[in-house]
């Protein structure tokens, strides 16, 4: 029995026997060597009440299931004046109270659902367990976790915003947006994801980021935008002394939608019906999204063509130029330059003769002017936010989707958040 107490590996406990069934996991019966028999009311020897079996999930042993079978002492006091009626003994380092797994089963699915990301139905198969218990164990132990790490977040420099779908509602299929913050690193930083917060309005976001600390809103220096308003007002409001920075991905992004906007509109009014395979502006529609220096020889000859084809009055053509001077708006090295830049670009683009999607484009410079040149002095991007986007997505494919918030925030985070996973041995599960 020695022996048997070596592999199990747990502190101070008797095997009492293992049942090997075939048919089911692997049983293996221990009680505890802890001496808890002095009553606590009058400090006299009890005596033992009976020995309660209770049944918990452990890790597999030897490619099994396995279960512990704690049988625990319930003693009752030999007084009978004394107030205590009975207490049974207790054993953290086994399991906690009212758990359905060990305390080691519990911080191991923790691990390999949070860290690895594996899924909750992956890990409940392998402990032969039902999802609600590894679940229940990953929720109870990461909330402990992200609690106890109190340096996980720090200080932010420049902090970003981004929407994510949550799930979808009802029988109208009612999409559930959160939100991103994520401190998007930068001085050789890398980005970390900080909180997920359950909708998209300024408002929630407002009200988390005005219940931080003031040092810590104070520290923030950019604000990196997607250029959402809801978001520009979450800076305005909650983050006034911060500098908002448009992100340039998205400033390019609206600027190749206007150029598809355009070839939508030039279609419609020059062949009476939406693009065809045999349309030219149909066939150019992935070469004018292309960076004009990603285009070899033969492609600019063939964009040329199809615009020479099916652009009689120049607008997609002007439109794509509009998009790629915007694109020229990154190579400039200062603020000062880039302020030039831009003035003179508004002043083109908002001239009366040029396609509404050239001035439409041009209002949108003159409305982000400041957020846009800011840039040129922050140089921080959403791209991280986008790449921790990906991380959620990731765990929320692992999942078949989640609709409880609370296990949706807690999974993000253990995956995204990178939380000090060393202090994991250390933490009390709520």
């Amino acid at each position: 029995m020695r022996m048997c107490e070596l592999l199990i590996g747990l502190p101070e406990v008797n095997v009492r026997a293992v049942h090997d069934e075939s048919a089911g996991p692997l049983r293996v019966h221990v009680e505890s060597r802890l001496d808890q028999g002095w009553c606590r009311a009058c400090g006299v020897r009890g005596q033992v009440k009976d020995r309660p079996a209770v049944e918990f999930v452990d890790l597999p042993c030897f490619g099994r299931p396995t279960r512990l079978v704690w049988h625990k002492h319930r003693w009752r006091c030999r007084e009978t004046a004394c107030p205590a009626t009975s207490w049974t003994v207790t054993d953290e380092r086994i399991a906690w109270a009212r758990a359905a797994l060990t305390d080691r089963a519990g911080r191991w699915v923790t691990l390999q659902v949070g860290r690895l990301g594996r899924s909750v139905n992956e890990v409940a198969r392998e402990l032969g367990c039902d999802w609600h218990t590894v679940n229940d164990a990953v929720l109870a132990y990461g909330e402990a976790l992200l609690a106890a790490d109190t340096d996980r977040v720090g200080r932010v420099d420049a902090i970003g915003l981004d929407e994510t779908l949550f799930f979808r509602q009802g029988r109208r299929h009612t999409k559930q947006w959160c939100t991103s913050v994520v401190d998007v690193g930068g001085a050789g930083r890398p980005a970390k994801l900080i909180e997920v917060i359950e909708g998209r309005t300024a408002k929630t976001v407002s009200k988390w980021i005005d219940a931080q600390p003031a040092p810590w809103r104070r520290a923030i220096r950019y604000g990196v935008l997607d250029m959402s308003g809801p978001y520009r007002k979450v800076f305005t409001d909650s983050l006034g002394h911060a500098v908002q920075v448009a992100d340039p991905f998205h400033v390019i992004k609206h600027a190749n939608g206007k150029v598809d906007e355009c070839r939508r509109r030039v279609q419609n009014e020059t062949l009476g019906h939406r693009g065809r395979e045999d349309d030219p502006l149909y066939r150019s529609r992935r070469l004018l999204t292309k960076a004009h220096e990603r285009l070899d020889e033969t492609g600019h000859t063939k964009l040329m063509g199809l615009l020479e084809a099916g652009d009689p009055h120049g607008d997609v053509r002007m439109t794509w130029h509009a998009k790629e001077t915007t694109r020229e708006l990154y190579t400039v090295a200062t603020p000062k330059a880039a302020g030039v830049f831009i003035d003179e670009l508004i002043a083109d683009m908002t001239d009366s003769e040029m396609p509404p999607e050239v001035r439409s484009l041009g209002g949108m410079l003159r409305r982000w002017k400041a957020h846009i040149i800011a840039w040129h002095r922050a140089k921080v991007s959403n791209g991280p936010t986008e790449a921790t986007n990906n991380l959620i997505k990731r765990v929320k494919r692992v999942g078949f989707g989640l609709t409880r918030f609370r296990n949706y925030r807690i999974r993000v985070l253990l995956y995204a958040g990178k939380p000090n996973w060393d202090l994991l041995p250390t933490i009390t599960p709520r």
